[in-house]
C-alpha cells in the first residue's frame, strides 16, 4: 500500500459494505469502523447487526463483499472487493473502534457543515449489536469521481 493511499485511509473516512443476497438482489449498507490488521491483508469492518440484519446476511451466506471507504471533504473513494467476508463476534476492541472512526468521521462532515448531532444520530449504536467482517480484499480500485474512476490500486 503506498503512502498517500496509507495516509487517505487514516482520515474519517464514510465506509459503506455491499454484498449480494438471494437471487443477485444487492444489499448495502453503512459500517461504523474498519482496518487493516496486523498481517496487511485482512480488512475488518464494525457493522452494527441490528441495523444491517440483511447485509450480515447476505455476507455470511454470500461472503461476497465490496467496502467504499470515502473521504467526505474532497469524495474521494478507494474500493476493496472480496470473495471470502466471514461474519464473526465483535472484537473486545469494537466499540473502542467505532467511536474513534465515528469522531473522525464527524470532523470530516463538520468541515462541510454538518453537526456533531446528525453524525452522532446516523452513526449510533448499541455494543451488543456489534459484528466483525473480515476479509482479505482481491481487488481494489480508486471510485474517486472523474478520469481515474474505475482504475484498479496500484499493488
Amino acid at each position: 500500500m503506498g503512502e498517500g493511499l496509507a495516509a487517505f485511509l487514516g482520515v474519517g473516512t464514510s465506509v459503506s459494505v455491499a454484498s449480494t443476497a438471494a437471487g443477485g438482489r444487492p444489499v448495502v449498507g453503512r459500517a461504523l469502523a474498519w482496518r487493516l490488521e496486523a498481517d496487511g491483508r485482512t480488512v475488518t469492518v464494525i457493522l452494527d447487526d441490528a441495523a444491517n440484519e440483511g447485509l450480515v446476511d447476505a455476507l455470511a451466506a454470500s461472503a461476497r463483499v465490496a467496502v467504499v471507504l470515502t473521504q467526505p471533504t474532497t469524495h474521494r473513494s478507494i474500493q476493496f472487493k472480496g470473495r471470502n467476508a466471514r461474519v464473526a463476534a465483535a472484537p473486545p476492541d469494537a466499540v473502542a473502534l467505532a467511536e474513534h472512526h465515528i469522531a473522525g468521521f464527524a470532523r470530516e462532515l463538520a468541515a462541510i457543515g454538518y453537526g456533531d448531532a446528525f453524525t452522532r444520530a446516523l452513526c449510533a449504536f448499541q455494543a451488543a449489536d456489534l459484528v466483525a467482517v473480515s476479509f482479505s480484499p482481491d481487488a481494489g480500485f480508486d471510485q474517486t469521481p472523474g478520469p481515474n474512476a474505475g482504475e484498479p490500486l496500484p499493488p
